[in-house]
């Protein structure tokens, strides 16, 4: 956060974590003002907390504590401890996170019990079985306390180690400018965090998600010299074990054979189920890797760290992890939750400029898919890297979120896929998928232009758009015939039958799957180079 003040640091978590005695020697730790709300809003209501429950009610305090919430969300350099439930509201989370550092300070149950318990006061646990009434509060709250982007650990910490570990943290990560995004799935969730800066402080990261084992960093014959060696080192610096793997670069090698490979060097290296697989480069690394995780030992963690923005737009978020064999891509996958996905615009910022332009064409996809404001950003060329990976990234999180296993609502991000897939095969690879993509949603326009389903002045749009970025809008001259016929084997069919994404308008795109082949073959006789 050069050059800007300091986020404030805000302390959160169920009764008995803490906050208000950890936030305390964290302000004096950090030289800050220390704020604690429930402290302050006893003031402001002139009466205690239980004596505002009781007298006003839940509702009003809750409606004073997101004024308040509000209020220090304007500030900078705070250190402040929330009420229990306060960012349990969704609304108040994301004013807080916008200028804040958010950690939740956890601990075991019995460990919360035991320090709740001694003491009085407690309007939440006001019932005549309070274990009873703790207990449900805790559940009730505990999915909404996991979507706090950094965690510590206060289990067994005294309050002065509490206090330690959180000034630690704050002090790793004050350099790195940072948006976190949650994504939902059916058995948790996980944070997104889109930084400049953060690789630095991938222990950091790991850490505040309570990964402490192991680590096993793979990636491919260019990221493994380029950050795989510094990465490792920089974790084993902060005392963790790493060991770093890594195949040979390209498409060509996202095969069965280099999952083999990276087992084998799993295995050779002594890890065991404990250990966590950090996914290191482009979406080839990300999909191997993944599916690596999810098979070694029948699945251990995976951390998604994509060095690429196709990656970083696409792959890293979702689940999805294959590799591809001789008659088709990723035909041999998985769906593997990643616990984190660290996303650092300036390890983009080296990519050479066709792996950007190359990149750039996803985030334009997600633009037609669901957001005209990133279309229009990308469209009119000046824009904020960092404010394009994140628009970007959110369109693809809440489709996966309607949608986790493609059985509806997640087809709409193959848009420009199916024919992408076809002309990346006919190249031998030798076509980067980001201009096959580019190309996909060029004909996908074309063809529901055809069909009266978009206006020309669409078409015209996307291909200006695609033009100044500097991806290719027509496709090489291949036979119409081979382009079909190397659709058919796309994994997206379903009952034989081609499913197709249509572009409408900008924001509204829809799956059809009556596109015969006859239709193919004179819309690419007419578009094709």
């Amino acid at each position: 956060m050069s050059g800007r003040q300091p986020r404030n640091v805000v302390l959160t978590g169920f009764m008995g974590c803490g906050k208000s005695s950890v936030g305390r020697l964290v302000g004096d730790a950090l030289q800050r003002p220390f704020v604690d709300m429930d402290l302050e809003l006893a003031e402001r209501f002139g009466m205690s907390i239980p004596e505002v429950f009781s007298v006003r009610g839940e509702a009003a305090f809750r409606e004073a504590e997101s004024d308040l919430v509000r209020e220090l969300s304007q500030q900078r350099g705070l250190v402040v401890a929330t009420g229990g439930g306060a960012l349990v509201d969704a609304d108040n989370r994301r004013v807080l996170e916008a200028t804040s550092r958010l950690i939740r300070l956890v601990a075991a149950p019995d460990t919360l019990w035991q320090r709740v318990s001694r003491g009085s006061g407690r309007p939440m646990l006001d019932s005549e079985d309070r274990r009873v009434r703790f207990d449900a509060l805790l559940a009730e709250r505990e999915p909404h306390y996991r979507r706090i982007p950094h965690q510590v650990d206060s289990t067994n910490l005294s309050v002065s180690e509490s206090a330690a570990a959180v000034v630690r943290l704050v002090r790793e990560l004050e350099a790195v400018d940072e948006r976190c995004l949650t994504v939902e799935h059916p058995s948790g969730h996980y944070p997104v965090f889109v930084t400049r800066g953060g690789l630095r402080s991938l222990a950091a990261y790991l850490r505040s998600r309570s990964i402490s084992g192991p680590v096993a960093a793979i990636g491919d014959s260019h990221t493994g010299p380029l950050l795989g060696e510094s990465v490792v080192s920089g974790l084993r610096d902060a005392g963790l074990s790493a060991s770093l793997l890594a195949f040979p670069a390209g498409e060509e090698h996202k095969t069965l054979a280099s999952v083999e490979s990276l087992v084998t060097g799993m295995v050779r290296a002594g890890l065991g189920r404990d250990c966590t697989v950090v996914a290191l480069g482009g979406g080839v690394v990300g999909d191997t890797a993944g599916l690596v995780a999810s098979l070694y030992m029948r699945g251990v963690p995976l951390v998604q760290i994509p060095t690429t923005l196709l990656a970083a737009f696409d792959s890293s978020v979702g689940a999805k992890v294959a590799v591809d064999l001789p008659a088709g891509k990723n035909l041999v996958g998985a769906f593997k939750q990643p616990e984190l996905v660290l996303i650092d615009a300036d390890v983009m910022d080296t990519l050479p400029e066709e792996e950007r332009r190359s990149g750039l064409a996803e985030a334009v996809k997600h633009g037609v898919i669901a957001d005209p404001v990133l279309f229009a950003m990308l469209e009119q060329g000046t824009f904020d890297l960092v404010e394009v990976i994140e628009r970007s990234v959110r369109v693809k999180a809440a489709v996966v979120e309607e949608d986790p296993h493609e059985r509806g609502r997640r087809a709409v991000l193959n848009l420009g896929h199916t024919f992408g897939h076809a002309y990346e095969t006919l190249s031998g690879y030798a076509l980067r998928h980001g201009e096959g993509v580019a190309i996909g949603m060029m004909l996908s326009a074309r063809l529901a232009c055809r069909r009266g389903l978009c206006s020309g002045a669409l078409v015209t749009r996307l291909q200006s758009c695609l033009s100044a970025i500097g991806l290719p809008t027509v496709p090489a001259p291949h036979p119409a015939e081979a382009v079909v016929a190397a659709m058919r084997a796309d994994k997206k069919r379903m009952a034989g039958r081609l499913r197709l994404v249509l572009p409408l308008e900008l924001g509204d795109v829809r799956v059809f799957d009556d596109v015969g082949e006859d239709e193919l073959v004179a819309l690419l006789a007419t578009a094709q180079g």
